[in-house]
């Protein structure tokens, strides 16, 4: 051995599976596309059957693509840097926090307090409240749960629950995406009381010109593999007019050969972009420990429910990132989400 090298170690972490005694933790990652993207036409009721067989997995915690409230609370403190990703990530708090008059980290410890306590058959006005402190805490999508679970006639406002929060969870109820139109709703049919963000925006970098960033990625991206990767899934996207089209979407987003094509038109494109300021190998970092924070948060979010069913709903493109990461962690299973979908 030359002096100065180490000797790799070969050492898989994955391979050393436990407990030998007791129930392991069972991960699903579904890939999805994102749904706020998705033409007006779209029926969100054609999204039922995917509803359907998630419930039938019967997950203990749902995990989503987003920022939490605690994190934003700390990227604010840091404009320098992370100014673009609190606009992009980070929901406006002011009006949660006046109402409620608690700031992030005051709502969601008094937010843990409750669910500490919680009844097995917590009233509407507790629902309510609930909902107000999850908003301040910067959860808007567990508030949303607290929203769904209360009977129609039971969401309206009360000392608790001003009327700029009831405005707030309405619109919230309304809007498209993944979360809204699949987590919250397959939360409050199982009987959860929030759902877990669990995406990082911590590695944000764009260098001291972000337009220059933003260009050269983009340039980046511009390849024969994007025109394919888009290709792939523009047919199936068009034409979501029933329920087996949906699932014949989300089996397409959870394929084996996804993983690849991504690579190609997008990272691996970025790896090798010329920039003398490095804007592709820039975007990788980012992308790459974004990936490893989720995957942490995510097991981290097992520890204190040991053997718990943890169902992952996130951008296609993390989907093999997550169940690589999450496959080498000791006391973690990934389940196939392609069995569930056929």
């Amino acid at each position: 051995m030359l002096a100065g090298t180490v000797q790799a170690q070969a050492f898989d972490p994955g391979a050393h599976k436990g407990p030998q005694h007791g129930v392991q933790n069972e991960v699903m990652v579904l890939g999805t596309p994102h749904l706020s993207g998705m033409p007006k036409t779209f029926d969100p009721s054609t999204l039922d059957a995917l509803i359907d067989r998630l419930a039938t997995w019967r997950p203990q915690a749902i995990s989503i693509e987003a920022v939490s409230g605690q994190q934003c609370d700390t990227l604010r403190r840091y404009p320098s840097r992370y100014a673009l990703t609190v606009n992009d990530y980070c929901p406006d708090l002011s009006v949660a926090a006046k109402a409620t008059g608690l700031d992030v980290p005051a709502a969601n410890a008094a937010a843990e307090a409750m669910l500490a306590t919680w009844p097995a058959q917590p009233t509407a006005a507790q629902r309510r409240e609930l909902a107000a402190t999850f908003l301040a805490a910067g959860e808007p999508d567990s508030a949303l749960v607290q929203w769904l679970r209360l009977p129609v006639a039971e969401r309206h406002a009360d000392e608790r629950l001003d009327p700029a929060l009831v405005d707030a969870l309405e619109a919230l109820r309304v809007s498209r995406n993944e979360t809204t139109l699949v987590a919250a709703p397959l939360a409050a049919r199982l009987g959860h009381e929030r759902l877990w963000p669990t995406d990082d925006h911590s590695a944000d970098r764009y260098g001291p010109d972000p337009k220059a960033y933003v260009a050269a990625i983009r340039k980046a991206w511009d390849n024969p593999a994007s025109k394919q990767r888009r290709e792939m899934s523009s047919g199936l996207e068009a034409q979501l007019d029933t329920a087996e089209k949906v699932l014949a979407m989300y089996r397409r987003n959870n394929a084996a050969d996804v993983a690849p094509i991504a690579f190609q038109s997008d990272y691996g494109a970025a790896l090798e972009e010329p920039s003398s300021q490095g804007y592709g190998r820039m975007y990788v970092t980012s992308w790459e420990t974004r990936n490893l924070r989720m995957a942490a948060n995510i097991r981290d979010l097992m520890g204190p429910t040991p053997g718990m069913r943890t169902l992952v709903l996130v951008g296609a493109s993390h989907k093999a990132y997550l169940d690589a990461y999450l496959d080498q962690m000791h006391d973690v299973r990934i389940v196939d989400s392609q069995a569930l979908l056929k």
